[in-house]
């Protein structure tokens, strides 16, 4: 199982140096993986978790990252499809691919929030079912010579985007989703699944025998999807769940997580990427950005593949 590590993104480590310096780190410690996210709005009033108070733009911050790595694969989980147009999102994807020569992962979402829909101009209804001419416009924008579509909800002139991709047929194309309708799309349309940071990861098995009963009834190959789990990782005291429920995976101290990273791969999972951007103490706002990063760096370097 490849385990792979939160970019810094989110909150007081989220700054050039930081991003800089943490992207070159987790590639030298051997992590095969570095991830983004996206958020776009907090509304005024709402009671949001600090890890989303002030977020990095997911793709600009990939591109960043590119420069000063070589070898580690770049993944954003996830953007949201309705925020943006399907050739829009696919030009930051090829783009994204180019500059770092092949290494993108490209995770998509549906959006969950009425005030960054409103934000974004996107519409809520009928996402779930746009997401299938959402995929084949980017793809067919992604292959070689004349790209053109005309479907129930999207539109491509006869057209070329260049520049194209580096990985051939293009970057893969992985989804989000909990309810049992958008995991089966996961094994119908896409490369891979992406767990949310709110995911029952005791239950994750549950979700990966779906996705895989709908790629067979596909005449997919569900052993050829990959399922990403985003590690919500709370080092240090152990977190327990509330009236005796034990203790929330990922947490504790690092031999703790380690043997929870060990039964994930049990379970089916096939990338784990450790994000501390949920930490409070790392990705919140108002801590010392200093303290932030030596406590990452502690958690990067304690939770390194191979130790």
């Amino acid at each position: 199982m490849r385990i792979g590590f939160g970019a810094p993104v989110s909150g007081a480590w989220a700054t050039p140096q930081y991003l800089g310096r943490f992207a070159a780190q987790a590639e030298a410690a051997g992590y095969g993986s570095l991830w983004t996210f996206q958020r776009l709005l907090v509304p005024e009033g709402s009671a949001m978790e600090p890890v989303y108070h002030s977020v990095l733009d997911p793709m600009v911050a990939l591109g960043y990252a590119a420069a000063v790595t070589s070898r580690i694969r770049l993944g954003v989980a996830v953007v949201n499809m309705p925020y943006l147009s399907p050739a829009y999102l696919a030009k930051q994807a090829a783009s994204v691919d180019v500059l770092s020569n092949g290494r993108l992962d490209l995770g998509l979402g549906l959006g969950w929030m009425p005030e960054e829909f409103a934000a974004a101009g996107g519409v809520m209804a009928g996402r779930g079912a746009r997401t299938a001419e959402y995929i084949e416009v980017m793809r067919r924008l992604w292959a070689s010579g004349v790209a053109e579509f005309r479907g129930e909800h999207y539109t491509i002139p006869a057209g070329r985007a260049a520049p194209q991709p580096v990985q051939r047929p293009g970057p893969p194309v992985l989804l989000g989703g909990t309810v049992p309708r958008a995991l089966q799309r996961v094994g119908r349309l896409a490369d891979g699944w992406i767990t949310s940071s709110r995911a029952d990861l005791s239950r994750i098995r549950e979700g990966i025998d779906v996705i895989k009963a709908a790629a067979a009834d596909a005449g997919r190959d569900p052993d050829a999807l990959r399922v990403i789990c985003r590690g919500v990782v709370r080092w240090g005291a152990p977190v327990t769940v509330p009236e005796g429920g034990g203790r929330v995976p990922l947490s504790g101290g690092f031999d703790d997580i380690r043997a929870d990273l060990d039964w994930l791969a049990e379970q089916g999972v096939t990338e784990v990427f450790c994000d501390l951007n949920w930490d409070p103490l790392v990705g919140a706002p108002e801590v010392d950005p200093a303290g932030a990063a030596a406590r990452a760096e502690e958690i990067l370097e304690g939770l390194a593949p191979g130790r």
